[in-house]
């Protein structure tokens, strides 16, 4: 409990000191994953790998657990040991969403679940995608409700639809969370034929009619759940409804100013309709509130891009990318505002990055043979429209792409 005080108090080196010095980590995953959590704070990447210790996990996001629930990890000198399951009494340190008091939390599978995504998060920071994105997924496979899990793995673009998909069937839900795997089914990739889309929306807006009275209330607030409408947004976006994403993003900014995802949304309709104005007074907004985020530099970049203001947008993109290296909209625009340029050889090398960087993200494969068939290498171009249809083979943009560089081939 001392040490998790000094935790909250910031004092993360005296609360890593005080835990490692008295050798308490060595008998519990508990007081090794508060040590490790006190290493991430102080972006100590590798030794904070090292305080969880070595563990295995497969392709698919298992990870070794037996059949009375124990976790096995192998200890700092290389002997194989087994982290006992927590009693239902002994209480975990951490929730997954946000830190806890000792006494809020009684699963033993969140801690299991935490310290797997912590392992994701220190491997994504040392740039070592293919191994957090295993982590990411044993996270979410150990304790389903491990959302920021799940929101590493799509909103960094580790998966492809596919995978998306498999991944949630694979989860397993307790009776009452069935709707949570509803709306997990609404964040990832929204490519489907429009009636299965849009029956998943509904399905999750009429929720709270299969539910007890007493618990209504809370259940029909769904229908007009931020998130949920985010996610909608999100879908008449990639289904090119540029104005209807518009006139719902504006509706929900009133509701919810700022709202982050859909704030992200907004601009990129406001971007496709030319709404300059809206993108400025966005950008200036953004830039007053949230100066250390991507997103912010982004909106700064959207509306000089709008304006044609290409040498000022993308400078504004890199520096969002050097705020954050995993938003993949800013390494877009990069590119684009040098393909608006037609300067081919920056807009390659900013498209190729971002296709390594984002292997589930077809639309930097896309923009790559997009560029390629500008440049009229026909037979290139449709080599990268390929490999986009093999990511994601459910686009429609993708076979536009196709048709028209067929065309241009007289085929």
């Amino acid at each position: 409990m001392q040490a998790q005080a000094l935790f909250l108090g910031r004092h993360y080196r005296r609360a890593f000191h005080l835990l490692n010095a008295s050798q308490i980590v060595l008998r519990d995953l508990r007081f090794r994953y508060l040590a490790a959590k006190c290493l991430e704070e102080l972006k100590e990447w590798d030794q904070c790998l090292l305080m969880l210790g070595d563990a295995k996990v497969d392709e698919h996001g298992n990870v070794n657990i037996t059949k009375d629930g124990n976790v096995m990890y192998l200890d700092k000198d290389g002997e194989d040991q087994e982290i006992n399951r927590l009693e239902e009494k002994v209480s975990p340190l951490a929730e997954i969403c946000c830190w806890k008091l000792v006494s809020e939390l009684k699963t033993p599978y969140k801690i299991i679940s935490a310290t797997c995504f912590l392992r994701g998060k220190a491997y994504e920071a040392l740039e070592n995608r293919a191994q957090a994105r295993q982590w990411y997924k044993a996270a979410i496979k150990v304790y389903p409700l491990c959302y920021e899990a799940l929101e590493r793995l799509i909103e960094n673009h580790m998966l492809t639809c596919e995978e998306e998909t498999s991944l949630l069937s694979s989860l397993q839900f307790a009776p009452e969370d069935g709707w949570i795997s509803s709306f997990y089914s609404c964040l990832i990739k929204k490519y489907d034929k429009d009636n299965v889309v849009e029956a998943k929306f509904r399905e999750l807006e009429q929720e709270g009619c299969n539910v007890k009275p007493s618990e209504k209330s809370l259940m029909c607030t769904l229908k007009n759940n931020t998130d949920l409408l985010a996610c909608k947004a999100e879908y008449y976006h990639q289904c090119g409804e540029y104005q209807k994403c518009f006139e719902l993003t504006y509706i929900l900014l009133e509701k919810d100013p700022l709202h982050l995802k859909c704030t992200l949304v907004h601009l990129a309709a406001a971007m496709e309709l030319g709404h300059s104005n809206e993108l400025y007074l966005m950008a200036c907004k953004l830039v007053k509130d949230y100066p250390q985020k991507a997103l912010s530099w982004f909106a700064v970049g959207c509306y000089n891009y709008c304006i044609k203001k290409y040498d000022q947008s993308h400078r504004y993109f890199s520096k969002a990318m050097n705020l954050d290296g995993t938003f993949l909209p800013a390494w877009i625009g990069y590119g684009n505002a040098y393909a608006a340029q037609e300067e081919g050889d920056q807009a390659m090398s900013a498209y190729h990055t971002a296709a390594r960087l984002f292997p589930g993200c077809h639309l930097p494969t896309l923009d790559i043979g997009m560029e390629y068939m500008r440049m009229h290498s026909f037979k290139l171009a449709e080599q990268f429209f390929m490999q986009a249809k093999t990511i994601c083979p459910s686009d429609p943009l993708v076979y536009n792409e196709l048709g028209v560089v067929a065309y241009h081939m007289k085929e």
